[in-house]
């Protein structure tokens, strides 16, 4: 029998917490409770969980912070849920690394099918690991660049570069037909999918990701195209 997926609910909210903990537990996740952002740094490491639900106002240490700190070591998926339904926030939270951002009061559907949808793109991608010296399988290569997607590895300027599966597939696209220019909405479809309850701005904090990551060279660069999108440009 497959193990069971392990979902680590952080809320105050002892009612919303049971509440939520009940619909997953229905689907056959197994799932832990914790009420504040200190014990969800302290149990994360021993319950590893597949997937965080993180409500944003926590007492002591926000959701923001927690999400912050578990990004300094680890792309465990996390879904942000809160109150605040402002873009600003939603922009805030997807910058530090949430995978997702759900507005309170939500639907218990619309709950599980985003959890369903995050751990399903997670899924599909295997962890990243270190490339061959040789490269093998679908990879775009350039000055002091390689992005392997068959591997799931970045090297740039010969160093290993970790990244979460959508910044890689989203980088190998533009980086496999340059000078092409790509809307916002053509590569939402694109990486992330009809399923995908999102918007353009997921795109955009993607590319600023990127771009904290690897600098633009001599010879290429990730551009903005104002007013349209972005594309991975090759100088000549």
């Amino acid at each position: 029998m497959a193990e069971k997926q392990r979902i680590l609910i952080v809320d105050d909210d002892e009612n919303i917490a049971e509440l939520i903990s009940l619909y997953l537990t229905k689907e056959c996740y197994e799932t832990k409770i914790v009420y504040d952002g200190e014990e969800a740094l302290k149990v994360f490491p021993s319950f590893k969980p597949n997937l965080i639900l993180l409500d944003l106002m926590l007492p002591g240490i926000d959701g923001y912070q927690v999400c912050r700190e578990l990004r300094a070591s680890s792309q465990v998926p996390i879904i942000m849920l809160s109150a605040k339904g402002e873009i600003f926030d939603k922009v805030l939270g997807l910058e530090l690394g949430a995978d997702d951002y759900m507005i309170k009061p939500f639907d218990s559907k619309e709950l599980v099918a985003r959890v369903k949808a995050v751990l399903r793109r997670y899924q599909a991608a295997p962890p990243p690991a270190a490339p061959a010296v040789t490269q093998q399988g679908d990879y775009v290569e350039y000055p002091d660049l390689i992005v392997n997607l068959t591997n799931y590895a970045v090297t740039y300027k010969g160093h290993s570069i970790e990244m979460p599966p959508k910044e890689l597939e989203l980088l190998y696209f533009l980086a496999s037909s340059p000078n092409q220019v790509f809307t916002r909405e053509q590569l939402l479809d694109h990486i992330w999918g009809y399923e995908y309850i999102g918007d353009t701005r997921t795109v955009d904090v993607h590319i600023k990701r990127l771009r904290e990551k690897i600098r633009d060279s001599d010879s290429w660069a990730l551009s903005t195209v104002w007013g349209i999108g972005y594309k991975f440009e090759v100088k000549k």
